[in-house]
């Protein structure tokens, strides 16, 4: 009689146990069913920030309504990023690198333009200058976070898109994302000799042409070098371009998957400046999972002709490019507007 009344205890309590884990089962699908839904691209970027270009001949860095929210029906929108060549310690920087993505979650196809550091450029208020000096000029003028808002305004009017998001990276974050992935094999498509390293043990090292395991240091050396190149900020771009591709590879690899929260606090790192929320990049996060940058990511180079010219802000004359101004519009009409 006993027994038979403790056999029926544990039944009791396996019934229980097996309640309870069905109900955690069901909470957590549910949860995550709720989060998915929640995050998924098409339902997250509904309202999407715009910078806008200013589309008169008479440009200027501080106009009051550049800045706006707008809806979109489809997840397509611009994002801006720039690689700042701030040092450790400091807080101003050049913009050294440029890239404009259009990133489509409906088709999953992402455009990338790539933006010539030196770039001439009116800048409103202080004249003709590269544009890599524009976002140094003015957060050294307004801070750190007006500032850069300012220079991607300046950017937008600059090219003709609109901007939604942007985000300001800079070289020691790249470095920590690197090492976090336990280094990344490049494609380096030519010789590459350090003639400018961030690190004075690399001067005058050369990367040869060919596939290369590379660590942290070494990939920021890479995609810093522009003067040993034949064709200089053209084939830095391209340097870039294989870098990003290798990073993405990488990260998406099963392999790479427990070391993700030590990746995010890198990204986070990696990032200086953006009107990107965490939300936001939860939401991209969810739509990369099939990516694949061979098939679904195309590269745009914008062409011009490099010359010596008078720059206004330094009170001397430089290497500047003069871009060809019909030919980026061409690609910017294809590729980067609504």
């Amino acid at each position: 009689m006993e027994s038979r009344r403790k056999r029926k205890k544990r039944k009791t309590r396996k019934r229980i146990v097996g309640y309870s884990f069905l109900i955690l089962f069901l909470l957590a699908l549910g949860t995550g069913i709720y989060l998915y839904q929640h995050f998924k691209p098409e339902n997250h970027f509904t309202e999407v920030p715009l910078i806008s270009p200013d589309t008169s001949e008479n440009m200027t860095n501080n106009d009051e309504n550049a800045s706006q929210t707008v809806e979109i029906d489809e997840p397509i929108f611009n994002v801006l990023l720039i690689g700042s060549d701030q040092r450790k310690g400091q807080t101003l920087g050049h913009s050294d690198s440029m890239m404009v993505v259009n990133v489509d979650l409906k088709n999953y196809e992402y455009h990338i333009l790539s933006i010539p550091r030196d770039s001439r450029v009116y800048l409103d208020g202080y004249g003709y200058t590269k544009l890599t000096s524009v976002q140094y000029i003015l957060q050294a003028e307004h801070g750190s976070k007006q500032g850069i808002e300012e220079a991607v305004k300046v950017i937008s009017d600059f090219t003709g898109i609109p901007i939604n998001y942007y985000v300001e990276t800079n070289y020691w974050g790249l470095e920590g994302i690197v090492d976090v992935l336990d280094g990344i094999e490049v494609n380096v498509p030519f010789d590459v000799t350090l003639t400018h390293p961030w690190y004075s043990e690399n001067l005058n090292k050369t990367i040869t042409a060919g596939t290369h395991s590379l660590d942290g240091k070494m990939v920021t050396e890479l995609v810093h070098e522009r003067y040993s190149l034949d064709n200089g900020e053209y084939g830095r771009q391209e340097l870039q371009k294989e870098v990003l591709t290798a990073i993405a590879k990488k990260a998406l690899q099963v392999s790479n998957i427990p070391k993700l929260p030590e990746l995010y606090n890198s990204i986070t790192e990696f990032i200086v400046e953006t009107n990107m929320g965490q939300t936001d990049i939860i939401s991209m996060a969810f739509a990369v999972k099939d990516f694949d940058p061979d098939t679904q990511v195309h590269y745009h180079q914008l062409s011009g002709v490099g010359q010596t010219l008078y720059d206004d802000i330094l009170q001397a004359n430089n290497s500047q490019i003069v871009l060809d101004e019909e030919a980026m519009k061409e690609i910017v009409e294809s590729y980067f507007l609504p």
